[in-house]
């Protein structure tokens, strides 16, 4: 039991609370829907960039590394100028969808590098230009800029060249629940004496300009001076906290409420309002700041003068009145840092593989980690209150009471929350979520658990058991892999005989609405086919597969399909499992058996062949038109290897505890012989009777693997490409009259705005469908053993067993992140910096995808929720290095 588990039991039995503060700051809250007022929906316009300084967020607050309490009432961060921008670096810049080339980009430089699970120490670093920020360029290039060609990125601009900019570095250790240390340590790593002003902020999220709001507060909360070094909060709610700094810095009070006088030309409520930093900093108007110092917002403004090399600390702390230290900066204050950083370390060394083997790999597993706790975000919306508006401010046009997430009536999120990217995707995505608490299980198993049952609480979930999307469109269809994340966790955060039942039993019966919704609205025909719309691969199809087809008809979907098979196993399995304990479960895991043999047999046979052509060896859509027809559409992509992931091993020890389950499976096994060939079950595994569910035969796993492990098609050398490379030079091509629907294989940025120009399935690498595959790889290995052998890769001569290909398909996806001979990391696609430069060649980003060819990081690039998968990956890997390291000769 080491220190953070200690903090963590503390706060899972409520005993302290150490997670009431974190990273828990939006890093973009201007223009997401939650803040767009408009009537043709559209955030981008109605709430842009160049607002956001001046302008009162209504559902959050936003800045730079900052952190805030989880119900983000105090706020943090920084705030920042060259001497040279147009305006105050408060918040991370980058465009917005119709701006970017391939869509909404951020355009900096900032890397978290530490985070403990409770945040008892956290560190990130922003790399800020000496130069203008090159805002207008690149804006105009970008916007400029066709689709088919890549994006301008803040780097290309030349602004970071010869070391011109400053790393700023932020660094909070937590001396109890509610006494934060700060240290922000800038370092001028250019070649000249340079200038920077540094303005630690410090603010309450406006609760009192609403309305008669569930959030309003009856004393509107107040930061004033208590002594030279000391600033005083209060808040009726969050108490009395008060932050202390060590040096000269000039406090400097406003307002947080909107400069109406700049963005409407109207009166402005305050004689200071929110972008008087701004006002005070670069344009020298001492008019801007309240000279009472007392406000709703404060900064520190220091000017550090720096010479070429040179490092400035600055010190802060802020602290509930009742738990400041007397010695706010003794000795105590750089103790506590180095304590905890040595207590961060212990952690992760006990993390299995992450304490151990190769110090790059260590090092990325631990940045990995990092970027999944620093996205955690403050995520606040209800829906009937964002619908009809606030009754203190002007009513939301009408055209929104019929608009974007008007049947989400019951929706009430306001949640710490587990988030794509907090830039990029600053709000819950379901399939996304699932993903993250893969990861997180290892670091934080309550905080997975709860997050799973949050999306599957009654506020969240529809009352028709959908779950909710994400907020551009709660009502879209995320792949259902909630269930397969709820046991995957279930499964990780325990022994067997000591696991959390309770949980399990609670997700499983919220699960069952959920399934049923699939059931209900997503079987066209009632035949066991499934469509479900575009299903989180965006752009793969041929059409968009989320709205009416051009052909009329509609789509009967492999992965759709295999979706449903993969859902129906795993439920399975949860039942099962429940019915160890509980014997009113075997009937549901019947339930399921015959639901997942009846999915699998219209997959593989319905018609003649289901979904699989015979000619091929290939799973495809199939297109079902009007008047009938049938029609595949022959793309070799993820649509048809998801049928993969649906496999499942039945333990003979489970089913023998079960009679009444197993004489109904040997039913089945008995009198549905026509089955048999088509569903790989009843057989004998190496490791004893266990019996195995899956989709495909021995037959053709062996055919679609042939695909998956031949470089010409889907294997890259950085993992399995979304679509096959063959689409290169040969297209799939659909003809519907005078319209042509294509298909290319596009290894980098998306040529095609479908699902926004940075969404490409059409040949990146995706790190969730990989790390589906790799573990459907091992179940399969579990039942056939090594006698089940394949090239890889193909035509390589090397035959491997499942579990090889398994690993080796992990090997290719974490060398996206490692040094390869070269000292390069392929995720920084030949940057030479990541490879060189001793202030780079350690930082690691975690993109969305992955160029099919190269490796380089495309999208999102904090998108270390899914692709923090990259940690129990890579943890996976040395643990097999350090096996055969120590194996007996």
């Amino acid at each position: 039991m080491n220190a953070e588990k200690k903090r963590l039991r503390e706060d899972a039995s409520r005993e302290k609370n150490w997670k009431r503060w974190g990273p828990y700051l939006s890093e973009r809250q201007w223009a997401t829907v939650r803040e767009d007022y408009s009537a043709g929906g559209n955030p981008w316009e109605s709430f842009p960039h160049d607002h956001a300084r001046s302008r009162v967020y209504r559902w959050g607050e936003d800045g730079l590394l900052g952190i805030t309490d989880r119900e983000c009432r105090l706020c943090f961060a920084l705030a920042l100028w060259n001497g040279r921008d147009p305006i105050l670096k408060e918040r991370l810049f980058g465009l917005t969808g119709p701006e970017g080339n391939h869509g909404e980009d951020v355009k900096e430089c900032y890397f978290y590098l530490d985070s403990t699970p409770t945040h008892s120490y956290m560190k990130a670093l922003y790399k800020y230009p000496q130069a203008e920020f090159p805002y207008g360029r690149l804006v105009e290039e970008n916007k400029r800029r066709g689709k088919d060609e890549g994006e301008l990125e803040l780097a290309d601009t030349g602004v970071f060249d010869e070391g011109r900019y400053f790393d700023v570095l932020a660094e909070y250790a937590k001396g109890s629940a509610n006494d934060i240390l700060t240290r922000i340590t800038v370092t001028n790593r250019g070649p000249d004496p340079a200038t920077l002003h540094l303005l630690p902020t410090l603010w309450f999220r406006n609760m009192w300009s609403w309305g008669d709001v569930p959030e309003m507060v009856k004393v509107k909360p107040s930061l004033r001076m208590r002594n030279e070094h000391v600033i005083e909060a209060k808040h009726e709610r969050l108490g009395n906290y008060q932050l202390a700094f060590d040096n000269a810095a000039r406090p400097l009070f406003t307002e947080n409420e909107t400069n109406a006088q700049r963005l409407f030309g109207a009166a402005n409520p305050a004689p200071q309002v929110k972008d008087a930093f701004h006002e005070f900093v670069i344009r020298g108007d001492e008019r801007a700041v309240n000279p009472l110092q007392v406000g709703t917002k404060v900064a520190l403004h220091n000017v550090l003068e720096l010479a070429a090399g040179e490092s400035r600390t600055i010190r802060l702390r802020l602290s509930a009145a009742e738990e400041a230290p007397a010695a706010v900066f003794g000795s105590e204050f750089e103790e506590t840092f180095a304590l905890r950083q040595s207590e961060a370390d212990e952690f992760y060394g006990q993390i299995a593989g992450a304490g151990r083997g190769d110090p790059d790999a260590r090092n990325v597993i631990r940045q990995a980690y990092a970027g999944l706790l620093w996205t955690k975000q403050f995520y606040y919306y209800t829906i009937p209150e964002w619908l009809t508006g606030d009754p203190a401010q002007p009513p939301p046009p009408p055209e929104r009471l019929q608009g974007r997430n008007h049947t989400w009536r019951h929706l009430y999120n306001r949640d710490v929350l587990s988030m794509p990217d907090k830039w990029e995707y600053p709000w819950f995505a379901a399939w996304d979520l699932a993903f993250h608490m893969i990861p997180m299980a290892k670091i934080d198993p309550d905080f997975a658990k709860h997050q799973l049952e949050l999306l599957l609480r009654e506020w969240y979930m529809h009352p028709n058991g959908q779950i909710p999307a994400y907020e551009f469109a709660f009502g879209d269809v995320n792949p259902p892999v909630h269930a397969w994340a709820a046991w995957r966790v279930y499964k990780m955060t325990g022994p067997r005989g000591a696991r959390d039942q309770a949980f399990l039993e609670s997700v499983f019966q919220k699960l069952l609405l959920n399934f049923t919704w699939w059931v209900n609205r997503k079987d066209m025909e009632g035949n066991n086919l499934f469509s479900g719309g575009f299903l989180g691969l965006d752009n793969i199809g041929v059409f968009d597969r989320s709205k009416p087809l051009p052909t009329g008809g509609f789509l009967q979907q492999a992965d759709g399909t295999a979706w449903m098979a993969f859902y129906c196993l795993t439920m399975l399995s949860m039942a099962l499992e429940l019915a160890q304990t509980n014997r009113a479960y075997e009937d549901m895991a019947s339930k399921f058996f015959e639901h997942f043999i009846h999915i699998s047999d219209a997959m593989n046979s319905l018609g003649e062949d289901g979904l699989w052509d015979e000619a091929d060896g290939f799973y495809y859509d199939e297109l079902k038109t009007p008047r009938g027809r049938q029609i595949p559409l022959k793309t070799r992509s993820l649509v048809g290897l998801m049928p993969l992931v649906a496999v499942e091993i039945l333990e003979s020890t489970k089913l023998e505890k079960l009679p009444g389950f197993t004489r109904r499976m040997n039913w089945f096994l008995k009198h549905r012989t026509d089955l048999e060939p088509l569903v790989t079950m009843g057989k004998l595994g190496a490791q004893g009777r266990h019996r195995m569910l899956a989709i495909m035969t021995r037959q053709r796993l062996e055919r679609v693997l042939r695909y998956v492990l031949d470089e010409e098609e889907f294997l890259s050398p950085h993992g399995v490409r979304s679509l096959s490379q063959i689409h290169r030079d040969y297209p799939y091509v659909f003809q519907v009259g005078q319209e042509e629907h294509r298909v290319d294989y596009v290894p980098g940025e998306s040529n095609s705005y479908v699902f926004g120009g940075n969404s490409n399935w059409r040949g990146p690498v995706w790190f969730p469908i990989n790390y589906l595959i790799i573990e459907a790889l091992e179940r399969y290995h579990h039942f056939y053993g090594a006698d089940f052998q394949i090239e890889c890769p193909k035509g390589s001569g090397v035959m491997m067993n499942l579990e090889q290909v398994a690993g080796e398909l992990g090997r290719r996806m974490g060398s996206l992140f490692l040094r390869n001979a070269q000292g390069e990391r392929p995720f920084a696609g030949g940057d030479a910096r990541f490879a060189h430069d001793p202030h780079w060649r350690e930082l690691v980003l975690f993109h969305e995808y992955f160029h099919g060819d190269t490796g380089r990081g495309l999208g999102a690039s904090h998108q270390t929720g899914w692709t923090a998968l990259a940690a129990p990956l890579l943890e996976d890997l040395l643990s097999k290095t350090a096996r055969s390291n120590h194996a007996p000769e």
